[in-house]
């Protein structure tokens, strides 16, 4: 039995290596990334996500400028919460590490 672990020791090894540097190891979570998906999906049919363009639906603000609107900091709680700035808008929910991330996305237009 010890023969065969021994004789087995460098497979093993070898398939351990893989496992954490192979193809599919997890990324580095990147907040700011994960807050461009989140609002990619739940707010660009209304607001203009990105360093241009105008939003689809005129009177939402586009994100680049909500910092300029708004403390983004102070807006973490309402994301959690349920936000709703207006009647016309959907309210969402998002739990702490999705606000957080959409708070690192809006705060990645900073200058």
């Amino acid at each position: 039995m010890r023969l065969l672990l021994r004789a087995m020791l460098p497979v093993l090894v070898a398939m351990g290596s893989f496992a954490v540097a192979g193809p599919g190891a997890a990324q580095p979570y990147d907040p700011v990334e994960m807050g461009q998906e989140l609002v990619g999906m739940y707010c660009a049919d209304c607001h203009a996500i990105a360093a241009t363009g105008q939003s689809p639906f005129p009177p939402a603000p586009p994100f680049r400028e909500l910092q300029l609107r708004y403390d983004v900091e102070l807006l973490s709680e309402a994301l959690v919460e349920g936000l709703t700035a207006h009647p016309d808008m959907p309210e969402f929910e998002f739990d702490p590490e999705q606000a957080a991330a959409i708070i690192a996305y809006l705060k990645s237009f900073e200058p």
